[in-house]
């Protein structure tokens, strides 16, 4: 069965795991501590998080395995757990330890967004939303709720699914906004297809959200489109 483990207890010598006579786990170790962020592979790293979880197998072959069959080391950290738990050798333990990488950097990412004036420190709220949101399988949608010093407020989900009137509502965003004292407002959604492109309809809405928030004294900053290939400001591009 996925992540048990023998009955009995064979340890090695001091440094080493049990079932590692070559000191394997102990070098991995080693080379982190000693080398810094780039000395090792990406299926050493999860190699690394999956030994910690499991003491007494070799875990390259499923390291290989969820690297080639999710596609990237991003791809294994931000799948979905219950998919992870699923997939063969792995199970419910494993699967912890890979999501709460994903967990960790995600808290991080966000806590520095929260300490400064967002439109100052673009590039954390870009590696906060790309953590979080570029390998969902699900198109959400959301809105960061600034107040006057652009500090963020409340990052609220809005809704799931095609980012249309469906989903989010242009009235409700600009009422949310002045019921929480929000001034201005960043949208935001991602693409499960990978592609950040908008579409017509993520221009659309943009625009329709930004018109009631004139007329209501709320700016709209911008609109993020996340995906897997990177990210798209529909500010940078001219189109609010």
């Amino acid at each position: 069965m996925p992540d048990q483990a023998p009955l009995f207890d064979e340890r090695g010598p001091p440094g080493t795991a049990p079932n590692d006579p070559s000191g394997h786990r102990a070098r991995l170790r080693k080379r982190l501590i000693e080398s810094g962020d780039e000395a090792l592979a990406d299926h050493e790293v999860i190699e690394m998080l999956l030994m910690e979880a499991v003491p007494r197998r070799d875990m390259k072959p499923l390291a290989r395995s969820l690297l080639q069959r999710f596609g990237s080391l991003a791809g294994v950290l931000q799948a979905d757990p219950r998919t992870l738990a699923a997939h063969p050798g792995m199970g419910e333990a494993t699967a912890a330890a890979l999501r709460v990488v994903t967990v960790a950097a995600t808290r991080l990412a966000r806590q520095k967004v929260r300490e400064a004036p967002v439109i100052g420190s673009w590039q954390a709220l870009i590696d906060y939303l790309t953590i979080d949101m570029a390998h969902l399988t699900l198109e959400r949608v959301r809105v960061l709720y600034l107040n006057s010093r652009n500090m963020l407020i409340l990052d609220d989900l809005v809704g799931e699914g095609s980012i249309d009137e469906a989903a989010i509502h242009p009235r409700e965003v600009i009422r949310r906004a002045l019921d929480i004292g929000a001034t201005a407002l960043i949208l935001v959604h991602n693409h499960p297809s990978g592609s950040p492109q908008p579409s017509r309809a993520d221009i659309e809405i943009t625009n329709r959200i930004a018109e009631a928030g004139r007329l209501r004294g709320v700016t709209v900053h911008d609109h993020v489109v996340i995906g897997r290939e990177g990210h798209v400001s529909l500010r940078a591009k001219g189109l609010i």
